[in-house]
C-alpha cells in the first residue's frame, strides 16, 4: 500500500515529537470512499487497526446505518502515530505516570502529511469523508468551520505537502468531493450531536445511492 521508504521517512520525521506507534491505513487499494480521522489512540497502536477503540465502535454503527462495511472503505487518519501527554497522579503515596491521548499539533500533522498525500493520489476516492475538525483542516485547510459545513458535500482541491523536505502545504490541481462529518467520539461529550450526525449520514447515504458508489466491487 505504501512505499516502505516513505513509511520509514515519516516515522523518522515524527520521532522528535511525543508520539508512539504507527498505524497503516486499512481498506481496498481502490476504495471509492475514504474516511480520514485525526490520529490513532492507545487501542489502535497496539492492534494496528484504525478506529478500533471506543470511537471505532461508534464509527461501525454509523457504517452499519449507511449499509456499508469497513471492508468497503479505506480508513486512515491525518497522523498515523498516537500523540500523547504524560499525566502524573498520586496513588497510595506513589506517583504514577500515565499516557493520555491528545490532539496532534500542526508539526505532527506535517510530519505524516506525505502518507495521506500518497493515499489520496493512489486511491483516487470518489468521496473523502473527514471525521472531525482536525481531518477537515488537514484535507481542506478550513479552520473552525465544521459546525457550519458538516453534512454538506464540497468539491475542492485538497492540501498536500509541497515537497518531502518542505513544511509548506499547497493545493492539488485536481478537485475532490469532500463530505465533512463530526468525529465519532464527539457524541461521547455531546449526545445531542447524534441526531445531527444521523441526518448527515442520510445525506451521505443518498449520495452513495445516486452516484452508484461501488461497495465490495458491486454497484
Amino acid at each position: 500500500m505504501y512505499p516502505e521508504s516513505l513509511v520509514k521517512e515519516c516515522q523518522k520525521r515524527i520521532e522528535k515529537y511525543p508520539c508512539e506507534g504507527f498505524v497503516y491505513g486499512q481498506g481496498p487499494e481502490k476504495a471509492e470512499i475514504m474516511l480520514v480521522g485525526e490520529a490513532p489512540g492507545e487501542t489502535e497502536i497496539h492492534n494496528g487497526i484504525p478506529f478500533s477503540g471506543r470511537a471505532g465502535k461508534q464509527l461501525s454503527e454509523f457504517l452499519d446505518y449507511l449499509g456499508i462495511s469497513r471492508e468497503d472503505v479505506f480508513i486512515t487518519s491525518a497522523v498515523r502515530s498516537r500523540p500523547y501527554k504524560v499525566v502524573k497522579k498520586e496513588k497510595d503515596g506513589q506517583i504514577i505516570e500515565k499516557k493520555y491521548n491528545r490532539t496532534p499539533t500542526q508539526k505532527e500533522i506535517l510530519a505524516h502529511a506525505p502518507l495521506l498525500d500518497y493515499n489520496i493520489c493512489s486511491i483516487q476516492p470518489k468521496v473523502i469523508v473527514t471525521l472531525g475538525k482536525i481531518a477537515l483542516e488537514r484535507v481542506t485547510g478550513m479552520k473552525g468551520n465544521l459546525e457550519k459545513i458538516h453534512g454538506k458535500m464540497m468539491i475542492t482541491p485538497v492540501q498536500k505537502l509541497k515537497r518531502l523536505d518542505s513544511s509548506e502545504m499547497v493545493w492539488t490541481d485536481q478537485k475532490y468531493k469532500i463530505f465533512p462529518l463530526y468525529h465519532p467520539a464527539a457524541v461521547f461529550y455531546n449526545r445531542r450531536l447524534l441526531q445531527e450526525i444521523y441526518e448527515d449520514l442520510d445525506q451521505l447515504k443518498n449520495y452513495i445511492k445516486e452516484e452508484g458508489i461501488r461497495l465490495n466491487g458491486a454497484m
